[in-house]
């Protein structure tokens, strides 16, 4: 049997890398999957992509309430109760120290990585069955401090306060909530990151990047997909409450 079967699994920032490949792998162990995103263009892509049956989309901007109840009624209207909750969206910013970082960027980091989260877990606990599991996509960011990254770093802090009191909250429910840490992924996120460091010269800031983890390269999607996927089925069914750290040993130094 499918390590999710029959299971309903919600995906913020569906469409970014991490969330549509970690779809792929839930598709594929039985689970239905809703993904959830800002663009309805780059939602539909991500599906046909996926090519199943099983996963729907809802286009949402997950910092409003109102959206975030509607793509939570959504899940539930198409799938019945919640199973897994992928809170995962999240935006960088810019890379700027913090006396020229603009406030409404800011601002707008914040509103996405941090109320976004907040209200992804409020309106999706009532809906979860008993045993479920909730994900929420922090980073090394979330453990660390890194220069030019104030907004980014502040967000990922406060991701790690919202998981351990909704593990809290949860546990009479046994449902399980936990955040995961990623060090940098090769993905999008991080060509931007890498490009804002210095213009023109994001092929030399990744190398740095690089050199400062020890197992000496960035992280795959399918690499933290995985992780995911671990934290959603029944084979973590006593672990509540932590920071999955996935960084090929850059914290530990």
């Amino acid at each position: 049997m499918k390590k999710l079967e029959n299971k309903v699994a919600v995906i913020t920032g569906g469409a970014g890398s991490i969330g549509k490949v970690t779809a792929k792998l839930l598709l594929e162990e039985g689970a239905n999957v809703l993904l959830v995103d800002l663009s309805e263009d780059a939602l539909k892509n991500s599906v046909e992509e996926l090519n199943s049956d099983q996963v729907k989309y809802c286009t949402a901007d997950v910092s409003k309430a109102v959206d975030v109840e509607r793509y939570i009624n959504e899940a539930v209207s198409l799938f019945g109760k919640i199973d897994i909750f992928f809170n995962n969206a999240g935006i960088e910013g810019v890379v700027k120290p913090i006396t020229d970082y603009p406030e409404d960027i800011f601002d707008r980091v914040i509103a996405v990585n941090v109320k976004g989260t907040w209200l992804g877990n409020k309106y999706a606990l009532p809906q979860m069955n008993t045993g479920g599991s909730i994900i929420l996509t922090s980073s090394v960011a979330g453990l660390l401090g890194f220069a030019g990254l104030s907004a980014y770093v502040t967000s990922k802090h406060a991701v790690v306060g919202i998981m351990r009191t909704t593990a809290i909250e949860a546990a009479p429910l046994h449902i399980r909530v936990n955040s995961i840490h990623p060090s940098p992924v090769n993905n999008r996120m991080m060509r931007s990151i890498e490009e804002g460091a210095s213009t023109g010269h994001g092929e030399e800031i990744k190398k740095k990047f690089e050199a400062a983890i020890p197992l000496g390269r960035y992280a795959e999607p399918i690499e933290i997909a995985k992780l995911v996927l671990f934290l959603a089925s029944d084979d973590s069914q006593f672990i509540t409450g932590t920071t999955q750290v996935i960084d090929g040993g850059m914290c530990a130094q």
